[in-house]
C-alpha cells in the first residue's frame, strides 16, 4: 500500500509526524496516486493530515483521488465522528480510525457492524502506548489491550505504525508488529521500511500488509519489487 499523506494540497512525509519536519514530494496527489496505482498497488493509503492534525482539510483532493483511479482507496487521517466516518465510506473502500476508536468505542462498534470488513483500527504506538490526535496525545491504553478490545467487537484489520520509526528509515518494529500478529488479527506494517529486505522482514512477522513510504519516495524501494516477493 504506498501511503499519499496529503498536507496543504500537496504530497508530504513528515518525520516521525512532526509537521515542522516534512519533505513535499508533489503538488498533484491525484497524479500521483496514479503513478502508484500504475507501478501495481493494492489499494493505496491516503492520508488527510491537516485533519488529523485539526488545521483544515483535504477532502476535495480526497475525493479526487477515490475517482480518479481504479485501485481500492482507504483513507486515513481526522475521522472522528461518525459522520465523517460514514461520509469517508461513501467514496473509500476502507477508513483508519484512530482518536474516535480510543474516544468512543461505542461509535465504532456500531460502524463496524454495519460496514463490517471496511473499519480499519489504528494503533500509532509509542513505548507500548497508543497515541492519538494526530500523534500528539497519549491515550493510555496500551497495544495488545487494544486489539483485544476491538477484536471483541468483530473488527480484524489493524494499522501499526511505530511513530519513533516513521519517515527514518531505520527499519520496521519487529518486535511490536510480531507481539500483534500473535494476537490473531490482520496487522498492515507502518513506519521504517527503507529497503525491500524491510519489507519481507515484515511478510516473514506475519503481516498481511505494508505501507511504503519515504523509502518508496526516494527510490529505495519500489511497488514493483515489494508485490514481487509478496
Amino acid at each position: 500500500m504506498p501511503a499519499i499523506d496529503v498536507m496543504g494540497g500537496s504530497v508530504v512525509r513528515l518525520v516521525k509526524g512532526d509537521p515542522a519536519n516534512k519533505i513535499v514530494y508533489s503538488n498533484d496527489p491525484v497524479e500521483m496516486a496514479k503513478k502508484w496505482e500504475a507501478a501495481g498497488a493494492d489499494m493505496l493509503h491516503v492520508v488527510d493530515l491537516d485533519a488529523a492534525l485539526g488545521t483544515g482539510n483535504n477532502s476535495e483532493v480526497i475525493a479526487k483521488i477515490v475517482s480518479s483511479v481504479k485501485a481500492p482507496v482507504q483513507v486515513a487521517g481526522g475521522i472522528r465522528t461518525p459522520e465523517v466516518a460514514k461520509e469517508a465510506l461513501e467514496k473509500a473502500a476502507r477508513v483508519v480510525i484512530g482518536t474516535m476508536a480510543y474516544s468512543d468505542p461505542e461509535a465504532v462498534r456500531k460502524l463496524a457492524k454495519k460496514h463490517h470488513g471496511r473499519i480499519v483500527i489504528s494503533i500509532d504506538q509509542a513505548g507500548g502506548k497508543v497515541m492519538v490526535k494526530g500523534w500528539q496525545e497519549s491515550s493510555g491504553v496500551g497495544v495488545q489491550d487494544a486489539i483485544v478490545q476491538f477484536r471483541a467487537m468483530g473488527i480484524d484489520d489493524f494499522l501499526l505504525t511505530s511513530i519513533e520509526r516513521d519517515g527514518t528509515l531505520a527499519g520496521p518494529d519487529i518486535s511490536a508488529l510480531s507481539q500483534a500478529v500473535a494476537s490473531g488479527a490482520r496487522i498492515i506494517a507502518s513506519g521504517g521500511i527503507s529497503s525491500v529486505e524491510d519489507a519481507l522482514r515484515v511478510k516473514s512477522a506475519g503481516c498481511s500488509a505494508v505501507i511504503l513510504g519515504k523509502a518508496m519516495y526516494d527510490v529505495r524501494v519500489s511497488v514493483e519489487r515489494v508485490k514481487a516477493i509478496a
